[in-house]
């Protein structure tokens, strides 16, 4: 009802699981390498539990796309079974074929037995994995225990993994569970996201909706992690019918008074019938405010501010030209004074006197929609790559012909320092209206901004209260432009991808076919990202990209961060 208002393709906030919309916080990374270390373990058990609508199953369907190739994975999605039902669905989901419903409980392990012996003889692995643990029964619990007594003399043959609520903690902590629970070999509880988290997942799902635009206004965000206690879920329901809300209203933000009004719809407790649902009978009248208040939506500063027009590279290129203005706190004011003093008032210097400094929100007010290509014309250029006028503003796509793949992300001062790479940041003003300036270079808490068009010097402090984390790098990628690459994976961009390791760690990675991502490779890969210190999970993402770039120390990767 409210997309075409707000310019979205599609749903931003549905319930309903869809790998484009994943978003992974940190808690989100290191619950997905608990159970990454969990494949590559032999026997045991590896527990995740989390509040309902923390994101458990998303993580578990972004684990089975990552299953290496030599894995078989069996998956139970409703536990509330007998063990006899529960065997028969695990021998279903390995394809085995299933004795009849009356086989015994003995007859079905005898057949499980053999057919992970013999995966076992052709170098496969096999793992279980059971969704909603809670449920399971203490009488199944203890069938899926003795599953991990099927074993060569050597090893395991089966790794299991429970995921469920946090009663499954409680479950297993109990003292007729201590056989079990001494044989689980890695725990992680997932906990809410916290407020930055709720911030950058409310614009990711915007963008992939096809929004440039800040809809959400810093205390709406504020209200919805507070009511939402951080749980995604519950933040896409309330953000859903915040934005139902504001559309009905005819505003183009969301504030938090629309916020708290929406938890009292759809937050309210069961038995409050007597609440009224003062927009759903809105909706209808909604279409004639929209009417109504379409053009002059159309027409805000803060609307416009992301729909980028070309400018001419004349004016887009004197930045790079001009020094730049010192507005951190240790430029004297005095000096600054003196400085614009020093020409007579009537001279002829006049015209080309420099204008007296002003605050960065004053100059954020200055913004227009041609700032948007300014900001990525001098990215480009600090990659020797011209942007011509005539070029549409989806520069991402352009930046792929030059072998660069944007990344997008949210972060700190430490995460642009760590990424080390030139970036676009997008800034807030105090109206909520979003502004894209150039961050060209940090050194300490210094940094120097290209900031439509003129060069400033700022501290990390004077930025920090405008800056939520938005940031754009390029990254140089593999020739086919991939940015993830894991084991198992065959094409060139391995090949590329093995090439750069050899040279960044100095050694020659042996392999029987130079276009797989083997075992080897994954070895080195790990080695890397121990060694810088990444998350040592064997896949070539982002991050990794990023750092074998600056490790090879190629000339033509600029840098960030000066010395």
């Amino acid at each position: 009802m409210y997309l075409e208002y707000f310019k979205l393709m599609e749903q931003p906030f549905s319930i309903t699981p869809d790998p484009r919309f994943l978003y992974m916080s940190a808690r989100h990374r290191e619950a997905l390498a608990h159970l990454l270390y969990g494949l590559g373990e032999s026997g045991g058990f590896v527990q995740l539990t989390g509040e309902v609508g923390t994101g458990k199953t998303t993580i578990c369907r972004c684990l089975l796309e990552q299953v290496p190739e030599n894995v078989d994975v069996a998956v139970v999605l409703n536990p509330k079974v007998t063990a006899q039902e529960l065997l028969a669905t695990i021998c279903d989901e390995l394809g085995i074929a299933n004795p009849g419903d009356n086989a015994s409980i003995k007859s079905l392990i005898d057949i499980l037995n053999r057919y992970l012996l013999d995966a076992h003889a052709r170098g496969r692995r096999t793992v279980l994995i059971i969704d909603e643990a809670q449920n399971l029964s203490a009488d199944v619990l203890e069938q899926v225990r003795l599953l991990t007594n099927l074993e060569t003399s050597t090893e395991k043959l089966l790794q299991i993994i429970l995921i469920g609520q946090p009663e499954l903690r409680d479950l297993l902590a109990r003292a007729d569970m201590r056989q079990l629970s001494q044989r689980i070999t890695a725990r992680y509880h997932l906990e809410p996201i916290s407020r930055e988290e709720a911030d950058a997942y409310i614009r990711h799902r915007l963008q992939v909706c096809g929004s440039s635009q800040n809809l959400f206004s810093k205390r709406a965000v504020d209200r919805i992690h507070k009511l939402s206690g951080g749980i995604p879920r519950l933040i896409n329901v309330l953000s859903d019918r915040a934005l139902l809300g504001t559309y009905v209203e005819g505003r183009g933000m969301v504030d938090h008074k629309v916020v708290s009004k929406a938890s009292r719809e759809v937050l309210a407790d069961s038995g409050n019938e007597k609440k009224t649902r003062t927009w759903l009978p809105l909706a209808g009248a909604g279409l004639v405010v929209l009417l109504l208040a379409g053009a002059a939506v159309y027409y805000q500063p803060w609307q416009r501010l992301m729909q980028p027009v070309a400018v001419s590279a004349d004016k887009q290129s004197t930045a790079a030209d001009k020094a730049p203005v010192d507005l951190s706190a240790a430029a004297s004011v005095e000096a600054m004074v003196a400085a614009i003093e020093e020409v007579a008032p009537g001279s002829d210097d006049d015209q080309d006197a420099e204008p007296a400094p002003v605050s960065l929100s004053e100059r954020m007010l200055a913004a227009d929609s041609s700032w948007y290509r300014t900001a990525w014309h001098a990215l480009f250029t600090r990659w020797q790559v011209v942007l011509p006028d005539t070029v549409k503003p989806d520069f991402c796509n352009y930046a792929r012909e030059y072998g660069l793949t944007c990344i997008v992300g949210q972060g700190d001062w430490n995460t642009l320092r760590e990424l080390d790479r030139p970036a676009v940041l997008t800034l807030t003003r105090e109206d909520g209206a979003r502004v894209p300036v150039f961050l060209q270079s940090m050194q300490g808490t210094m940094l120097e901004m290209d900031i439509g068009g003129e060069l400033y010097r700022l501290e990390t402090g004077q930025v920090g209260s405008y800056w939520f984390g938005d940031y754009a790098v390029f990254v140089l990628a593999p020739p086919g432009g991939r940015m993830f690459l894991k084991v198992g994976d065959r094409d060139a961009d391995v090949a590329w991808l093995r090439e750069q390791f050899e040279i960044a760690q100095g050694v020659r990675i042996p392999a029987a076919d130079a276009l797989l991502f083997d075992y080897p490779l994954q070895k080195q890969v790990l080695a890397f990202q121990r060694a810088h210190g990444l998350l040592p999970d064997g896949i070539v993402g982002k991050n990794t990209l990023i750092r074998l770039n600056t490790a090879i120390d190629r000339q033509d990767v600029p840098r960030l961060v000066s010395e």
